[in-house]
């Protein structure tokens, strides 16, 4: 298999388990992804655009939407009187980390057929292309949680 072949296919492998953890959740892919990007710190609308890779018009929806299910909150930002951070609320975060913990066991399961060694070669060299092309921060690690 080439490698893009193999990126891509792994991508749709990942996806998919995400996509399973947030509907036993009762999150979309987009609330989990904002719930564990918010799992680290709050952010203000235009970072949170930057980093989950959305319009602001749509990202206003999304946060709209989490809002009304009571797991995020807008609150004033301290640096900027003119704008404002999105939080986790008590609920969000208590569903962050429910979320946040079946997702890390799905994914951790689909190179079940590695031994340590394979793994950790992975883990590396999925690493450097993560660090080389500058992805945003949208999943933290699962020892730092």
């Amino acid at each position: 298999m080439s490698l893009v072949a193999a990126l891509v296919r792994s991508s749709f492998l990942v996806d998919a388990a995400y996509a399973r953890a947030g509907r036993e959740h009762g999150l979309t892919p987009q609330q989990g992804q904002l719930l564990c990007v918010l799992m680290a710190r709050p952010y203000g609308m235009g970072e949170l655009s930057g980093v989950l890779g959305l319009a602001k018009s749509s990202l206003t929806g999304l946060v709209d939407r989490t809002a009304q299910h009571g797991l995020v909150r807008r609150e004033d930002d301290p640096r900027d009187s003119r704008a404002v951070r999105v939080a986790l609320t008590d609920e969000g975060s208590e569903l962050a980390e429910r979320f946040y913990a079946d997702a890390c066991r799905r994914i951790d399961g689909l190179p079940a057929g590695l031994t340590a060694e394979q793994r950790e070669t992975l883990a590396a060299l999925l690493g450097r292309v993560v660090l080389d092309n500058e992805a945003p921060v949208v999943f933290v690690e699962p020892d730092r949680a």
